[in-house]
């Protein structure tokens, strides 16, 4: 009785602030938590560069605006924001959690509507902006939980998964894992000629079964442990076999996209942060596709990030102990509120949107209670804004293990699905295997929509769809037949 009296008591200064005492933490715990979710979550300092940075748009320009690829900068801009927005998490919705690019939506951005030839990358960012806005107004509306309910859980949790199996893929492919059939005998093969002849996809694999062994071993920073390890190795590779940069032609066994060396690397101490400010609203609708594709675009953007933070904020917020009896964190309001402006960050910074990070449960495991830990976590990222050249000697085969380690883990909620009940294993499958295989996010969450309402609707469930379910699935019905009809006519 007397501890919880005194968890009670109001405390001053920072304690009381932050409610260190009253959450029964420490600020040794905090310090130590917040570390703990840095350095579980710092490879994206690395990761977001290689996702976003080598992928030329519709007007053959790279992020930033160069006919070059830049991850200096890029890695610059993604450290600075995940950096300005944790500690505002912290500082402001005193939650324990951290923010950074959303893995995900990145790769939906840069292979979907940027590599795709819908978008500039001005233009594209863009759209990240208004996705940020929209849900902003949804958060401050409180509409937002209305869409919470709208879809159902199964749905959401198979988006998670599909996005998943999408990063996955991706790391398959740019690694050289998977490779196009030279006999068109079938869509792809295993490696070159179906074995593993090729160093850098060695270290691919390598790194995937390191990281594997580090989560098994519950090693803190096990995925930026990985990212570092592996990037030894390439550099060794390289020193003694001088592999070299990919060719197809030329050079099939060499590093996809970096080669892993210090030769020709720069270092500047004044960080480059060219990238900020390079973005266009006005763009996608003047120079877009057609106005319902992007408005679809904008709603799939704006299903994948809204979902995403609602369920990360309640996973976090259920291993804290701080979520009431409805399941629903503290402050939650706040949350929100922050988690949409740094989606709106990311798309001015042209790091794509920012959210929540499920990682920083790592620090809440060791000991984060409050929002005092994300200060500590943001302030460590502000400082990785000057390290940020090292981005431009991590290898892609080397980095990218993590997407697979980082899909497995997003399919870890699909346990839950009722696969027994096929009003929902339907949807809920397609929407899983429509990502990869189509390679499209959006693609998934509308054969899903789709599939769920056209299903329940004919086999008498048709009071279970919720309004706004009818309106995603036309609104995609729209999107698939006016894109079908652009095709037949052109």
């Amino acid at each position: 009785m007397a501890d919880t009296q005194e968890k009670t008591v109001a405390q001053p200064g920072l304690d009381g602030y932050f409610r260190i005492t009253a959450r029964g933490s420490t600020f040794g715990q905090e310090l130590r938590g917040g570390l703990t979710t840095f350095f579980t979550m710092a490879y994206i300092v690395v990761l977001n560069p290689l996702i976003l940075g080598y992928v030329p748009d519709k007007d053959g320009n790279y992020l930033g605006g160069g006919t070059e690829p830049n991850v200096v900068a890029i890695a610059a801009a993604t450290a600075l924001v995940a950096g300005i927005m944790t500690f505002a998490m912290g500082s402001l919705a005193r939650f324990p959690i951290a923010i950074a690019a959303g893995l995900g939506l990145n790769a939906y951005v840069a292979f979907g509507l940027v590599g795709g030839g819908l978008f500039t990358w001005p233009e594209a960012m863009g759209l990240i902006i208004i996705e940020g806005v929209l849900v902003l107004i949804l958060v401050l509306t409180k509409a937002r939980i209305k869409f919470l309910y709208a879809v159902p859980l199964a749905l959401k949790k198979a988006i998670a998964a599909g996005i998943g199996l999408f990063l996955a893929y991706i790391a398959f492919w740019d690694s050289k894992l998977i490779l196009p059939d030279p006999s068109f005998a079938t869509p792809g093969s295993f490696g070159f000629s179906g074995g593993l002849n090729s160093w850098p996809t060695v270290v691919f694999l390598f790194g995937i079964f390191l990281g594997g062994i580090l989560l098994v071993k519950k090693v803190r920073g096990a995925l930026l442990i990985t990212i570092a390890v592996s990037t030894v190795l390439a550099f060794i590779l390289e020193a003694i076999l001088n592999l070299g940069a990919y060719d197809a032609a030329k050079n099939p066994r060499g590093w996809s996209l970096v080669v892993p060396t210090f030769h020709g690397m720069h270092w500047d101490l004044v960080p480059d942060l060219s990238t900020l400010g390079h973005f266009s609203i006005v763009g996608p609708f003047t120079h877009g596709p057609a106005i319902i594709t992007v408005i679809l675009i904008i709603f799939s953007l704006l299903v994948v990030d809204f979902f995403d933070t609602l369920g990360t904020m309640t996973a976090v917020g259920e291993e804290a102990e701080l979520n009431d009896e409805d399941g629903i964190p503290e402050d939650s309001q706040a949350i929100l509120i922050v988690d949409s402006v740094a989606a709106i960050a990311g798309g001015a910074a042209s790091v794509s949107s920012n959210t929540s990070y499920i990682e920083s449960a790592s620090g809440v495991g060791d000991g984060a209670r409050t929002g005092l830990a994300s200060v500590v976590t943001g302030l460590a990222l502000l400082v990785v804004v000057f390290l940020a050249p090292l981005a431009q000697i991590v290898p892609f085969e080397a980095a990218t293990p993590v997407l697979v380690l980082v899909g497995l883990m997003m399919l870890r909620s699909v346990i839950t699905i009722d696969w027994q009940d096929y009003r929902i294993a339907v949807p809920a499958f397609l929407t899983m295997i429509a990502m990869p295989f189509g390679y499209s996010i959006a693609a998934g969450v509308g054969l899903g929509f789709v599939a769920y309402v056209v299903i329940n609707a004919f086999t008498g469930k048709i009071r279970e769809i919720k309004p706004l379910m009818w309106v995603g699935a036309a609104a995609f019905v729209v999107y698939f037949a006016t894109v079908g009809l652009n095709t037949l006519i052109n």
